[in-house]
């Protein structure tokens, strides 16, 4: 039986030692037929390197590698290229200096792998222009240099402003080497996470064709639901395919629907649900900017965002919806054309992450776990019997949790959005089916819970004194929210949450059933 590639980049390891690989080698001859110069930016854990190390394997020649696949017949094999190739997901850059050492060491790497020996080492510039020259000259080819994670270093030091601003300019410097040796240069191409602005990064190599968001190439790199059928199908007697797409399928860049590979690939390996590729590493400072810019949490239910604010991503400069797209936490649900550009609607793309991302979100916006996941389990129960008051309990015992140095530390509960912010990671993060911010004819309703035949409409409210009346619970029936769900569910509730800014916690809790 073949065996599943968790974690393999090696293309060469794959294909000598029978694992399971999913053909994307069409692309590769796509690629150089249409051009020269790419960029192509992923979440983590989604193949990118695995694509790179094939992309190295086949301008290498190295035809045996590829029996059976679609390149195998649709590439000159009588030609192979040097190959640069730079590496920076490897270890965590301290600083520039630190930075500029570990080009040089790689730059080193490669000129073994060449053949060559360069007389440079004291400008990594000076260095990286010299190898790819000499390689060329040496080889009697153009050199195809190939750059993964481009953008790791800043990241690693994103939240140390000046440091990531001097590492960026390391960086801008390096790949700016690249523009004035065309003659040299057959193919190059560039991974990342991020996308950083041109003008942050790649001033001197603008010829760089971004494929991030083409539909040509949305599928150059994850799963998509036939490749997982095809390739995995002895694996997959008596599986739930229903419930593998619903939990690990749904990231979208204009195109096909696709699965993380990791995320299948320890699903296959351990056969149960679990948030696999979420616990690879939620990056701190995405989960530091959402506080900081004081995010509304419900709000991820339907985002829309141009083209200018998906890429809108630079060292003091990075916008929450931008971060949460481009880390793979927020994909495309689907797209419109307007006078002002292209409009994209972003959701969560699948379960997983819908779940995980709000635990851990409420984590953070509570100051610690206490009884949270008690709590979640004791929601649902009291969902399906219809148990309205028992909801007041579980939600005033979540914010008593909260430690009253966590206040201290931050101010976070100071804005309004705060309260909601909270109950909504909660119920996220009970797996709960919400509808937030829903619009209706005659307003927006804060969050609707659906569950079974059951809709529980919910309006929240902060009030500023002790004494005042209940407002949360009136707004709701002057405006007849519960209209919308009416032929939808058999059962609806009206719950108003007035939140107290001096006691933190609810005020009033009144509901009715309608």
């Amino acid at each position: 039986m073949k065996k599943l590639p968790i974690g393999i980049q090696s293309f060469e390891k794959i294909r000598s030692e029978d694992y399971y690989y999913v053909d994307k080698t069409f692309f590769i001859e796509k690629l150089v037929k249409e051009g020269s110069y790419y960029f192509l930016s992923r979440p983590r854990r989604f193949g990118k390197s695995l694509f790179l190390d094939t992309l190295k394997q086949a301008f290498l020649g190295r035809k045996e590698l590829f029996k059976g696949l679609y390149l195998e017949d649709h590439w000159d094999w009588s030609k192979s290229y040097p190959v640069v190739h730079i590496d920076f997901a490897g270890g965590v850059v301290k600083d520039a200096p630190d930075l500029e050492n570990w080009i040089i060491h790689q730059l080193k790497r490669n000129e073994e792998e060449l053949h060559i020996k360069c007389e440079d080492y004291k400008d990594y510039r000076a260095c990286f222009e010299e190898l790819i020259i000499r390689a060329s000259k040496e080889h009697n080819q153009r050199v195809v240099v190939l750059i993964d994670e481009y953008d790791k270093p800043i990241l690693d030091r994103i939240e140390e402003e000046d440091e990531a601003r001097r590492i960026r300019e390391v960086l801008k410097n390096f790949y700016s080497v690249l523009k004035p040796l065309d003659r040299y240069l057959k193919f190059v191409f560039l991974t990342g996470v991020s996308k950083f602005s041109k003008v942050a990064i790649f001033s001197g190599l603008n010829q760089l064709k971004d494929i991030t968001l083409s539909p040509d190439y949305s599928t150059i790199c994850g799963y998509t639901q036939k490749e997982f059928e095809t390739t995995f199908k002895d694996l997959l007697e008596g599986e739930d395919l229903k419930e593998i797409k619903l939990w690990y399928n749904g990231y979208s860049f204009l195109g096909e629907p696709l699965y993380n590979p990791f995320d299948i690939l320890l699903y296959l390996s351990e056969r149960i649900f679990h948030p696999y590729w979420f616990e690879t590493g939620t990056p701190t400072f995405l989960i530091n900017l959402l506080m900081k810019k004081q995010y509304f949490l419900p709000k991820m239910e339907g985002l829309k965002a141009t083209d200018r604010l998906l890429s809108s991503f630079d060292v003091g400069h990075i916008e929450p919806t931008a971060l949460l797209f481009q880390t793979g936490y927020l994909t495309i649900k689907n797209y419109e054309k307007s006078p002002m550009g292209v409009i994209y609607h972003l959701t969560y793309p699948n379960k997983e992450v819908k779940i995980a991302l709000h635990d851990h979100l409420l984590v953070y916006y509570i100051g610690g776990e206490s009884e949270v996941d008690f709590a979640k389990i004791e929601v649902r129960e009291v969902l399906k019997k219809g148990d309205v008051k028992e909801i007041e309990r579980i939600l005033k015992g979540l914010f008593s949790s909260i430690p009253y140095e966590w206040y201290r530390k931050n101010n976070l509960s100071e804005y309004e959005g705060y309260y909601a912010s909270v109950v909504y990671s909660f119920l996220r993060g009970a797996g709960l089916e919400l509808v937030a911010e829903d619009y209706t004819s005659k307003g927006r309703i804060d969050l609707t819970i659906l569950y079974d035949d059951k809709a529980y409409v919910m309006e929240f409210k902060v009030v500023e004194s002790e004494g005042q009346e209940p407002k949360a619970i009136n707004q709701l029936k002057e405006k007849g929210y519960h209209e919308k769900y009416k032929d939808r569910v058999k059962e609806i509730y009206l719950i108003g949450i007035d939140f107290s800014e001096t006691l933190r916690n609810i005020q009033h809790f009144e509901f009715e059933k309608v």
